[in-house]
């Protein structure tokens, strides 16, 4: 965690489990359930979105806000006496695409103030010995950091083979045991123990359904990606570093965001060894493999002399397809663009929004489209995916027109008029945020 960030977001209390967590990686904290105070309930308050779905009791940040020291002042003094009990939390299915659907777990607005401080002080001690190869969910690191670190592995070399897979259903397969194992390792505070699982044994209402999983966190929690990396943290990251890389024959690389996992290899019969026991590992902890989405590929760079413009193997991570494009000095870099159905899940959900909001008016549109334009550049818009980005504009471009004019029978939308529509209320041009080419 970067200083200049803790200085600016925490406590000089959290600032000092920092500096000891630092000083004694491999030392047991104690006395921190007290860090849990009403600051650091307010803080993690605020860093709640404005319009954060709500959990079972309905009740909205809005609506808990506006009797903030009463209700915080409350929830404090239940925390202290271990009169707090955590409420079920909401299930509700997203949709993933090809008829499947994601389920998330959503929390009271009161409950997600727990999680957030709980969140707040486990990451100030467990961040001082994650690994520089886990991305995910960490403060001052993103995917792009992890597309940057991957990127340079391929350019020199160290990620010939790549071994691309993730963890089949993940926050539900975690050993509750085992996590907590994990976590006694660091922590001697039996009172934040204790929080910790409240905040992880909890009934889930599905619909009309109750349901008390004995396994597993709840996606889309505020604590269950910092107790994921925990988790991977033991089960992958140390196991990879200490007892894998030791015995490799070339150099390796591993590349974790979340339960994304890239593996590079210079040499194949590594990559091979690997494949065969990451399943027995993961088995060893309650997980398994998505079959479907494990493969070990050939990435070599082509030779100079192979006359095609782009190179034999490509791969999806991180929402980018990774492939080999010659340069005009005939020279073959990687190179990386949207993934396919991530375009297209892009641009169907844009025709669906100009259509179900053609009743706005033209600004109040403009605005909108623009916003989820530019949210699209920031992640998509690196160096070399130009083409893709100018494709999402074009085609919301033409449905935003296909929508307008047929809002209204009596003033027929024409080229023209659209034309000058967008001399008024310009959509974002295409830009570059990111250089992959740089360091992480």
């Amino acid at each position: 965690m970067k200083e200049a960030e803790t200085s600016k977001s925490m406590s000089t209390g959290l600032m000092r489990v920092m500096e000891r967590a630092r000083k004694n990686p491999k030392g047991k904290m104690r006395s921190l359930a007290h860090h849990i105070d009403i600051e650091a309930l307010e803080r993690s308050f605020h860093r709640i979105r404005e319009k954060a779905a709500v959990g079972v009791d309905g009740v909205t940040k809005e609506a808990y806000g506006e009797d903030l020291e009463e209700n915080l002042g409350d929830l404090h003094n239940r925390l202290k006496g271990m009169r707090y009990r955590h409420q079920p939390i909401r299930r509700s299915h997203l949709p993933k695409g090809g008829g499947k659907t994601r389920p998330i777990g959503i929390a009271t607005t009161e409950d997600k103030v727990v999680q957030g401080a709980l969140s707040e002080l486990l990451g100030v001690i467990y961040e001082q010995e994650f690994l520089d190869c886990s991305y995910g969910f960490r403060p001052g690191r993103s995917a792009h950091d992890a597309l940057k670190a991957l990127n340079r592995s391929i350019r020199y070399g160290e990620a010939n083979w790549i071994l691309k897979t993730d963890v089949a259903a993940f926050f539900d397969s975690m050993d509750r045991p085992r996590l907590r194992g994990m976590l006694e390792e660091r922590i001697d505070d039996k009172s934040l123990m204790r929080l910790i699982g409240k905040c992880i044994h909890v009934g889930v209402l599905d619909g009309t359904e109750f349901q008390t999983p004995e396994g597993g966190t709840a996606q889309g929690s505020i604590l269950s990606p910092l107790l994921g990396n925990v988790y991977l943290h033991h089960v992958i990251d140390q196991w990879y570093e200490n007892e894998v890389k030791p015995r490799m024959g070339g150099r390796t690389c591993l590349v974790r965001y979340a339960d994304d996992l890239l593996f590079g290899f210079e040499v194949e019969e590594d990559a091979k060894r690997v494949m065969r026991v990451l399943e027995k590992r993961l088995g060893r902890f309650g997980l398994s493999l998505s079959q479907d989405k494990t493969e070990l590929l050939d990435f070599r760079r082509p030779q100079r002399e192979q006359q095609e413009g782009k190179g034999p193997s490509v791969f999806d991570f991180l929402g980018f397809t990774h492939y080999w494009r010659k340069s005009r000095k005939g020279r073959w870099n990687p190179a990386w663009k949207t993934r396919k159905k991530s375009l297209q899940k892009a641009v169907r959900e844009n025709q669906s929004w100009c259509r179900a909001n053609r009743h706005l008016s033209i600004p109040e549109q403009h605005v909108a489209l623009t916003r989820r334009i530019r949210g699209h550049f920031n992640y998509f818009g690196v160096n070399g995916n130009q083409r893709c980005l100018s494709m999402l504009r074009y085609k919301v471009e033409r449905a935003w027109f296909r929508w307008l004019r047929r809002r209204s029978r009596r003033t027929r939308m024409t080229w023209k008029r659209f034309n000058g529509i967008l001399k008024e209320f310009p959509l974002p041009m295409v830009k570059v945020y990111s250089n992959l080419w740089a360091s992480p």
